[in-house]
């Protein structure tokens, strides 16, 4: 029930500068014991009166509270209040001392003497010209962070953004926004194009506005390289740049032209030329992408042309070393491939499940040993990073680490300045990797060197945009081995074979075969056509079905993978549900509408760089400070501290879309199914879900949703031109 309280601040227990999350005593007239308060309270000094609308809660440990979602304040009126004010520690130069000589002279007329004739300060015992000066350089400080909280609050910037912004332009955030506030979008973490043109409405800037159309050209092509594209087709942006920002042509013609001018974005004309005209063949690049897809067809280039720094290694010798020393016999896919990668300079390794990548990787890694040089090997998230080393026996490490991101020093350390060391250089689960990511490693990697890139082209294409690794092998421009022989061993888990199955356009396997050997009853699909019945079904599945057949913990090893975030089958609502029935209990920390607790499995949801969790990285919840509203995650055993203000970098991950399971692998996994799915339904997401099982995988929903989606071999397409920048050799 919404409340109102008025009082005085007594005493600020704690505050975030970043957010303005502040938990403060106060004293409310008519009550004899002081109210805690909590909410985002942006710069409080103790004596300032607050006029607040919220509720009351109760914490477990702490009782009753009064939760702040909006505020009036006031300076303080009573000779007490002003004293308590000033003597805060906010103005630098006055202490409780000096802040009781002041009022014991000034009285009530205190504030009113600081603001207009401050220089009666010297009247007071102590107070001198050069702190006079300090007080007044401190108070003018004050006075404009409380101007600008004042005016940014009251064009609808809630309190947390308002902090962000005074954090970003200090004393020119008043002037900054009413000039352009749409420089907010780029220049504010969190605050998009939409938040942005919110304020410029308030303001009044017109929707034809060029500051706007230019933003909004910014906004919808960052929107669509969230859709995986890394150019857009110039008419077609503008059709989509009119339909997003209601404007007409020529203003998102003007803008283009404009962003063409400040070198923000490149148009380029596909038939070879760089200046604009009206043909359809303009792509329209958001000048990073631009720079990353021409430099990686640039740096493959050059890796192809340099000569190995390795000494030159007798093939058939070493194959005949490599059989001894790992005591196996390599199919004729697998000699073709490990002849490749002691012969060629820069290689693709493409295969399904069973295909043996993983001891081509080995065998390659004790000759290219043997013969003294040195191997790196990495991938694209720490989850494959760590069963890369474990099933190959050799340190690998993310792409990022590799490169040495650092967020202090200005990014990746490792560069064509400054390139990594080694003779060879192995990355897998090569598919997720996106545009920007591969030009940043291909730069890195020594010119000598020889790289053999490792993956399933069949699964999902990387979260960021473009098409790397297929481009790659559908442009001809370098060496590939496709690896199609399922060995026998593999051959018994029907996962791999109706993985296989699924890739090659045929339905899976779904007969029910028990059997004592659980490597041939790792496959089950539940049919169920009642989406709320299939979400009750997941539930029992996960909290005691799966653990009482097969011994698997609810929480670390089965994950649920489903095709969307909405609906009752969709990541969104099956999170609500696992996390109340897999870990209850009261909420400890919210964010918007969702709770947070200690145990719960969560997901970095974007890349930072700073704290280095990254895009997909999954954790667990194992501390949360209530008092500071910080929780604590760890990241493969490494603890990472979230703010208030950061908590909206992660989300519950008892249910995750198939795309951020790339590059993990799960020892269950269960999928909902459903024509509730329709638009996503596609070969490679089914492809893709299947393959991160590696004991069990369990499908719940209808026989038909699974038709549609094998059925489906066309996938979203996505704008890239990387195939034909590589065959243009």
């Amino acid at each position: 029930m919404p409340s109102e309280l008025t009082g005085q601040i007594e005493h600020i227990t704690y505050t975030n500068p970043e957010d303005g999350f502040t938990i403060a005593r106060i004293k409310v007239s008519g009550r004899f014991e002081s109210v805690t308060v909590l909410g985002r309270l942006i710069a409080p000094v103790p004596g300032e009166t607050f006029r607040m609308k919220g509720e009351w809660v109760r914490h477990p440990v702490y009782g009753k509270q009064f939760r702040v979602n909006s505020y009036e304040r006031t300076v303080p009126a009573t000779v007490d209040g002003i004293e308590k004010y000033l003597g805060s520690g906010m103005i630098k130069g006055l202490g409780p001392v000096m802040a009781h000589r002041i009022v014991d002279r000034f009285g009530e007329n205190t504030l009113k003497i600081i603001d207009t004739a401050i220089g009666r300060l010297a009247e007071v015992e102590g107070i001198g010209r050069k702190r006079i000066e300090t007080i007044q350089s401190a108070w003018q400080d004050q006075r404009e962070i409380r101007e600008v909280m004042i005016f940014l609050q009251a064009h609808d910037v809630s309190s947390g953004y308002a902090g962000k912004i005074f954090g970003q332009y200090g004393r020119r955030a008043v002037t900054v926004v009413k000039e352009n506030p749409y420089r907010l979008a780029t220049d504010v973490q969190g605050i998009g194009f939409v938040t942005a043109d919110r304020i410029a409405t308030k303001l009044g800037f017109p929707a034809d506005s060029a500051l706007r159309v230019t933003a909004g050209v910014l906004y919808v092509l960052d929107k669509l390289s969230e859709d995986g594209h890394v150019y857009f087709p110039y008419e077609a942006l503008i059709s989509k740049c009119r339909e997003t920002l209601s404007v007409g042509m020529e203003a998102v013609a003007e803008a283009i032209a404009g962003l063409v001018q400040a070198d923000r974005i490149v148009v380029e004309d596909l038939n070879g030329s760089r200046e604009p005209h009206s043909d359809n063949q303009k792509a329209v690049y958001l000048k990073p992408y631009h720079v990353c897809e021409t430099g990686i067809a640039r740096q493959i280039r050059l890796l192809s042309a340099v000569p190995k720094t390795c000494r030159k290694i007798q093939i058939d010798a070493a194959l005949q070393w490599v059989h001894q020393r790992l005591s196996i016999t390599l199919a004729d896919d697998q000699i073709k491939a490990l002849r490749a990668a002691l012969a060629e300079k820069v290689l693709v390794i493409t295969g399904g499940p069973g295909t043996g990548k993983t001891t081509i990787v080995n065998a390659v890694l004790q000759i290219f040993s043997r013969v003294g040089a040195t191997a790196l090997l990495a991938a694209p998230t720490g989850r494959a990073a760590k069963r890369l080393s474990e099933t190959c026996g050799h340190e690998a490490v993310t792409i990022h680490r590799l490169l040495e991101y650092t967020m202090t020093r200005g990014g990746f350390q490792r560069n064509e300045k400054n390139p990594l060391i080694g003779d060879l250089l192995v990355v897998d689960e090569a598919s997720m990797i996106d545009t920007v990511l591969m030009y940043h490693l291909l730069k890195a990697v020594p010119t000598g060197a020889t790289l053999i890139l490792v993956g399933d082209v069949h699964q999902l294409p990387s979260v960021g945009p473009g098409t790397v690794l297929k481009d790659i092998i559908d442009s001809g421009a370098v060496a590939l081995v496709q690896l199609k022989e399922i060995f026998r061993q593999a051959s018994r888990s029907r996962i791999i074979v109706n993985a296989h199955r699924i890739n090659s356009g045929r339905l899976p396997d779904l007969q029910t075969h028990e059997s004592p050997d659980p490597a041939t009853a790792d496959f089950y699909f539940i049919q169920q056509e009642d989406p709320d019945r299939v979400v009750e079904i997941i539930l029992e599945l996960i909290q005691s079905r799966i653990p009482r057949r097969f011994g698997l913990d609810p929480l670390n090893d089965i994950q649920v993978l489903t095709p969307m975030h909405r609906g009752s089958i969709g990541a969104s609502n099956l999170n609500r549900r696992l996390q109340n029935q897999l870990n209850p209990g009261q909420d400890v920390i919210a964010r918007g509408d969702q709770g947070f607790r200690v145990r719960d499995k969560v997901m970095q949801i974007r890349n930072n760089y700073e704290k280095e969790v990254f895009n997909g990285d999954i954790g667990r919840i194992i501390r949360i400070d209530s008092f500071s509203r910080q929780v604590i995650g760890s990241f493969d055993g490494r603890e990472v501290a979230y703010e208030a203000g950061e908590l909206e970098e992660i989300v519950p991950a008892y249910a995750i879309s198939v795309h951020k399971s790339q590059g993990s692998e799960y020892p269950a996994v269960v999928i909902p199914l459903h024509t509730q799915h329709f638009l996503l339904l596609q070969r490679n997401l089914i492809y893709t879900a299947v393959t991160r099982g590696r004991q069990l995988v369990v499908m719940v929903g209808t026989r038909k949703a699974l038709a549609i989606a094998v059925k489906n071999d066309k996938p979203q397409h996505r704008f890239t031109h990387l195939k034909k920048r590589l065959a243009a050799r």
